[in-house]
């Protein structure tokens, strides 16, 4: 195809410029009116031949042939056939065209015959055409002005919609140039005066583009070709367009100088929205699924779409989905339930009437409800019926649809493995173009990448939620009533991702009205570590059943891990390898105030005194536990009556960037602001200490010891004489009498009697009997042996092994444990309702 010039209104220009559009390959693609009247050819003789028919010599110029391969600007003359037979020697002036990827699209080669003067060369108007509408016009740099203002069409009528609506095949491209030239011609006289601007309405509304101009100035000074993209606004009248100007510099025939800048708009929107859509899938990739949240996911789909796909979107996910179970296999029923999850609309389009989190209902016809039953894309505007009637009756995400202008929508189904998990409505208003059908396979794609990001969520979701109940069934959900402490206690898990840690805590009631306090971590994260948790926390309780110091049960704890780790190689277990762990066991006595302590490996307890001191307790820490074959350390410390006792895991003080001991001291500092509950106290600890999401699991333990005084305990020493068995009951009754408990005095005397006559028969001194009121009443004799008895059943004819039996009959329990210098026989037994 070709375009023709017209007349510039200036002396010595003929009313027709001779041009010609040749193809890459050399083939003449297209042939003005001015280049018939000069060699004699119509378009069909011509268009769809080689250009070398047009050469006396067949060949190009010996400059000439170069610049064709190279796509380099060529002046030159040329020998050409007039169609008579007569020679025709032309100065001709060839410019190289280029497609969106920079390749060479064509080459204009216009003629100068008849040019009279410079004014005329400085003036000089060159055209070239696309395969859509094209403007045309010249610069002149001497001048400062724009010549020249004319629209080709082609030989087509502009579609609706402002573009071309069809291609021209080779074999019409004589017809089409003729079309272009007699286009161009009809619209002689109608340039626009010196000094305006031919783009201005293309560009946006008649106002000046900085960018452009500056495009201009750059061709003329630096006399290289150049393209200058522009994406108009949209109009009342018409939806935006995309414009590719294609700019080169004109020179003087005299002098070769440039005289000034020929430009072709090209409307362009169709390619550029087809960069934008492939532009638009690739960012999708990185910017949708960030996360594996649910609703974080889908709002990031919105987030992206609006403005560059849609003007409004909404997405609604089944309810089951938001609640993180499975949807049914296939299509969704029309009559499912849905609900809002996200919406995102343009600048100047109101939200949609449904709120976010509310449930949404589609009427069964309408595109949604189409999208969800069928499992695929609907795509409609105002001509589709449902379409009218859904929006008539002002319903889902285009409640407003009638007031607003929207004009195209398309419902799509987020769907992944089979399942249907929701629909995105994607909606274009006044202004943007109408959803076409490659827009279609663009909407499927980004709804397929965020139905997969969305599915990833739920069940990341689900496996969590599993991983968390498990978590927390090993952990202990309610602590039995004791006297030596008051405790509260917080587990977090880990802030992100679906494996969960191995930290765990327990409080155990031992004799004496004794507590135990423990705090553990299993190296590592996962299914395997929450089970070896639950093994460790089983342990631990089995042996402080046993009444074992601190560091005796760290050994034997230390033994079991060690036994698991080569119970895992022998099986040739995948998962978990080596086991390893952290624990730190402390017993507290509220009589003596003694709290004994040993850690195998974790990180020091932290405590809050009476007076509002916080001190870290220095512990001699032993290995891991897994080790194996290196001993524990005991420490001891007196805690005054109210002290604050932290213990907790190293999630809690680890950061990144610090060493444990600033985690300690903010540990310290935390701790001094708390107050008198102790709940209260372990969320302010966990609000200065932890982000938002923490980057381990944190269990975290708070006691505050209590004291039993001389009220409520009783204590003597006895000497290794049988003898002396009456007076200890004796004294017993009358201890029992003070505290009013006379009710149980004639059980306490028998089991005094038993126990001490078990100390001087098979013990050693000293020998020494306390009793201890507390919530049940506790008689505790010791001696200086360490062999402990053993419940037996007596044969008939036996003199013994019937008293430990009596008093396991008698009491609520008994037993044994071991201390320093021997061993404490304890009995426990439940006080009348009326007691204290």
């Amino acid at each position: 195809m070709a375009t023709s010039v017209g007349e510039t209104g200036h002396s010595g220009w003929s009313n027709h410029v001779p041009m010609a559009i040749i193809s890459v390959g050399g083939m003449v693609t297209g042939w003005s009116e001015g280049a018939r009247k000069l060699l004699g050819y119509s378009p069909p003789e011509i268009v769809g031949h080689p250009v070398s028919d047009l050469l006396i010599n067949g060949e190009y110029p010996e400059v000439a042939g170069p610049c064709l391969v190279d796509a380099r600007e060529w002046s030159g003359t040329a020998a050409v056939r007039h169609r008579d037979g007569h020679r025709v020697d032309l100065p001709l002036r060839l410019h190289p065209t280029f497609c969106d990827d920079g390749t060479t699209q064509a080459f204009v080669v216009t003629a100068t015959a008849g040019a009279g003067n410079a004014e005329s060369d400085r003036r000089m108007v060159e055209w070239a055409f696309a395969q859509s509408s094209v403007a045309l016009s010249t610069y002149s740099t001497t001048s400062r002005s724009w010549q020249g203002n004319a629209v080709a069409h082609g030989g087509e009528q502009p579609s609706p919609t402002g573009r071309m609506t069809g291609r021209p095949a080779d074999g019409d491209g004589a017809q089409t140039a003729a079309g272009q030239a007699g286009a161009v011609e009809s619209r002689q006289g109608q340039a626009a005066e010196a000094g305006t601007w031919p783009y201005s309405d293309l560009l946006g509304g008649g106002r000046s583009d900085e960018g452009f101009l500056r495009c201009v100035r750059r061709v003329a000074e630096e006399a290289k070709p150049s393209r200058y993209e522009h994406l108009a606004p949209a109009t009342p009248s018409a939806h935006r367009r995309a414009w590719t100007i294609e700019m080169w510099p004109v020179r003087s025939p005299d002098t070769g100088r440039v005289a000034g800048v020929g430009a072709a708009a090209f409307d362009s929107t169709e390619q550029v929205a087809a960069r934008q859509r492939l532009a638009l899938l690739n960012e999708a990739g990185s910017r949708i699924g960030t996360t594996l949240n649910v609703r974080r996911t889908v709002q990031e789909l919105a987030h992206l779409a609006v403005p560059r796909f849609a003007d409004s979107v909404s997405v609604d996910l089944l309810d089951s989905v938001t609640r993180g179970k499975e949807p049914p296999p296939g299509p969704a029923d029309a009559a499912v339930v849905l609900r809002r999850v996200a919406h995102q609309t343009a600048d100047g389009v109101p939200e949609a009437d449904t709120e976010i989190g509310e449930v949404d209902t589609y009427p069964p016809r309408s595109p949604p409800a189409r999208a969800l039953t069928s499992g695929r894309t609907v795509l409609c505007g105002t001509d589709d019926p449902d379409f009218t009637r859904w929006v008539a009756a002002g319903v889902g995400a285009s409640g407003t649809a009638a007031e607003h202008g929207f004009h195209s929508i398309m419902a799509t189904p987020l769907r992944a493995r089979g399942l249907t998990l929701g629909v995105v409505v994607f909606a274009r208003a006044e202004g943007s173009n109408p959803y076409e059908q490659d827009d279609l396979l663009l909407a499927e794609e980004l709804a397929s990448r965020a139905a997969g990001s969305v599915d990833n969520a739920v069940r990341f979701s689900r496996e969590r939620a599993n991983a968390l109940t498990f978590q927390r069934s090993l952990l202990p959900r309610h602590f039995p009533k004791q006297a030596a402490v008051e405790v509260a206690h917080r587990y977090l898990p880990i802030g992100r991702g679906a494996e969960v840690g191995g930290d765990w805590f327990d409080v155990v009631p031992l004799s004496g009205t004794r507590v135990a306090l423990v705090v553990g971590d299993v190296v590592g994260h996962g299914i395997h570590a929450s089970a070896a948790m639950g093994r460790l926390r089983t342990a631990v309780r089995t042996l402080a059943g046993v009444d074992l110091p601190p560091d005796e049960l760290l050994t034997h704890l230390d033994e079991l891990v060690t036994h698991l780790t080569s119970d895992n190689d022998v099986r040739n277990e995948p998962d978990p390898g080596q086991i390893g762990a952290t624990c730190l066991y402390a017993v507290y006595d509220p009589v003596s105030r003694i709290c004994t302590m040993a850690s195998a490996g974790h990180v020091p307890p932290v405590v809050l005194f009476p007076d509002g001191t916080a001190r870290v307790v220095q512990l001699s820490p032993g290995p891991i536990l897994g080790v194996g074959g290196l001993p524990f350390e005991p420490t001891e410390l007196e805690l005054p009556e109210g002290s604050l006792l932290s213990l907790y895991t190293d999630g809690l003080i680890e950061a990144r960037g610090h060493d444990l001991g600033v985690g300690l001291e903010r540990l310290c500092g935390a701790l001094t602001s708390a107050e008198p509950s102790l709940d209260v106290t372990c969320d302010i600890i966990l609000r200065a200490m932890l982000p938002e999401s923490p980057a381990d699991d944190v269990a975290l333990l708070l006691a505050r010891t209590r004291a039993l005084h001389t009220d409520q305990v009783a204590a003597w020493s006895l000497p290794s004489d049988p003898a002396i068995v009456a007076d200890a009951r004796a004294q017993a009754s009358r201890q029992l009498a003070t505290w009013g408990l006379t009710d149980a005095a004639s059980i306490t005397e028998l089991v005094v009697s038993e126990l001490v006559t078990n100390a001087i028969r098979y013990g050693d001194a000293p020998i020494g009997l306390r009793l201890i009121r507390d919530r049940t009443l506790i008689c505790e004799v010791s001696d200086a042996s360490s062999t402990s008895p053993h419940l037996r059943r007596a044969r008939t004819y036996d003199e013994g092994g019937r008293g430990l039996h009596m008093v396991t009959q008698l009491t609520q329990g008994w037993g044994t444990r071991q201390t320093p210098t021997g061993k404490t026989i304890w009995a426990e037994q439940r006080l009348p309702a009326d007691g204290p």
